[in-house]
């Protein structure tokens, strides 16, 4: 089995810097979460983007589903901020033969306390065993993309009824 992790950036990849007190986005951290949780798949890792998902646009969302719709793979995870998952899932509906989950972190991978690890594991997991379609797994569970958004006052994802 093969699996493209695309990232594009978000909390999951943010660093924080004392100096300036504030965070920026870094490197990506999915070959670390690989790389200790010993996957036994084939993969690579595409850095496609390094935004903030607040700065993500419709021309990246654009680029984003050019990239997957001309790739050969079928079988996606794609790091992502949380703010705006939803809308790029949104954006990536109708990729015939697709498998696409979409997650990322409420804090980032580099803390001591992170639900990035889980929810990689969460994505590999999903993205193995669904259907072609847009997944988003955060908060423990795996959403349709398009039933799903981001509860900012409870700080979670929630299925949307």
């Amino acid at each position: 089995m093969f699996i493209r992790f695309i990232t594009t950036g978000g909390t999951i990849d943010k660093i924080y810097f004392d100096a300036l007190s504030h965070f920026e986005v870094g490197e990506s951290q999915v070959q670390h979460i690989l790389a200790e949780g010993l996957v036994d798949f084939d993969f690579d890792v595409v850095p496609l983007m390094h935004k903030d998902s607040l700065d993500i646009d419709d021309a990246d969302r654009r680029k984003l589903r050019d990239y997957i719709e001309q790739d050969d793979a079928s079988r996606y995870v794609i790091t992502h901020g949380t703010d705006t998952m939803p809308e790029t899932a949104a954006a990536l509906r109708d990729l015939e033969g697709k498998t696409i989950v979409l997650t990322g972190a409420l804090s980032p991978a580099r803390f001591r306390t992170t639900d990035a690890v889980f929810n990689v594991g969460m994505a590999v997991g999903a993205v193995q065993m669904a259907p072609p379609g847009v997944y988003i797994a955060m908060s423990g569970q795996v959403f349709d993309g398009g039933a799903v958004r981001k509860n900012r006052a409870e700080n979670r994802f929630e299925k949307i009824t």
